[in-house]
């Protein structure tokens, strides 16, 4: 049941990527700066390959997050399906693990989008005003990490308990 709220995080994070991705990509010039030295220096791509290597990165950790629960969800692993079967609670758990830590690498590609969008339109926002996210984004991706963490420790007991 828990996993239907992290499929709709899920999906809505695919969302919003594709939309700040698609919306900041047309606001942006033919060459992008993606990093600033305190000496006035900057880095350049050009503004294709900025695009199809966030589709790229987008697509790659979404196939390399999306890859377990599916294989759980369609039986097509046998031995990860008689360690989780269905009705175990630590199924649903594992599934909305893996669908919610997708939704949250999605929203930090948003963020990372949103960030190039700023450092090229410095007349709309700011880049320093993202110190929060640059903070907020790492920790809960080790939130997430102590999470799948101590999901696995319950389902060992609950393994222990069984034998």
């Amino acid at each position: 049941m828990y996993y239907r709220f992290g499929k709709a995080f899920y999906y809505i994070s695919i969302i919003f990527f594709l939309f700040f991705l698609l919306y900041f990509y047309s606001a942006l010039t033919d060459q992008v700066t993606y990093q600033t030295d305190g000496e006035g220096g900057i880095s350049t791509i050009g503004k294709g390959n900025f695009f199809y290597g966030m589709i790229a990165t987008f697509v790659a950790l979404n196939a390399l997050v999306l890859v377990p629960p599916k294989m759980l969800e369609t039986k097509s692993y046998r031995k990860l399906h008689k360690l989780f079967p269905i009705g175990d609670i630590y199924r649903d758990y594992l599934l909305t693990w893996f669908y919610s830590f997708g939704g949250i690498i999605n929203l930090s590609l948003a963020t990372i989008v949103f960030y190039i969008h700023a450092t090229n339109n410095q007349e709309e926002i700011a880049a320093d005003e993202f110190g929060f996210f640059f903070y907020l984004i790492p920790g809960l991706l080790v939130l997430w990490i102590i999470a799948l963490f101590l999901l696995f420790v319950g389902k060992a007991k609950q393994l222990q308990k069984r034998d």
